[in-house]
């Protein structure tokens, strides 16, 4: 709807419209896998955090659909858009 703000003295009308956010983002990566390691390469620089990224890397790495197990640690270098993927168990 329609407002008005009052700010310094002066006043205006402000409109509020809805917007649609997107529901995150999608990349492809490439991987070398060895018993409990897996080389991710080639990530795309993002626009988010460094710790983001490394949380996303685990979150995909750790679901079973995608052939995944729990994850031990996870290693990303933001300079070579690369990470190691650790696993607790091989597989």
């Amino acid at each position: 709807g329609k407002h008005s703000l009052h700010l310094d003295r002066k006043t205006t009308d402000v409109k509020a419209v809805p917007f649609t956010l997107g529901m995150g983002i999608k990349f492809e990566l490439h991987i070398t896998i060895s018993g409990k390691k897996i080389d991710v390469s080639e990530i795309p620089e993002l626009s988010i955090p460094d710790d983001w990224v490394r949380d996303k890397l685990e979150l995909n790495f750790y679901k079973s659909e995608h052939g995944g197990g729990e994850v031990e640690n996870v290693k990303y270098d933001k300079k070579s858009r690369t990470a190691v993927i650790t696993f607790l168990k091989p597989g």
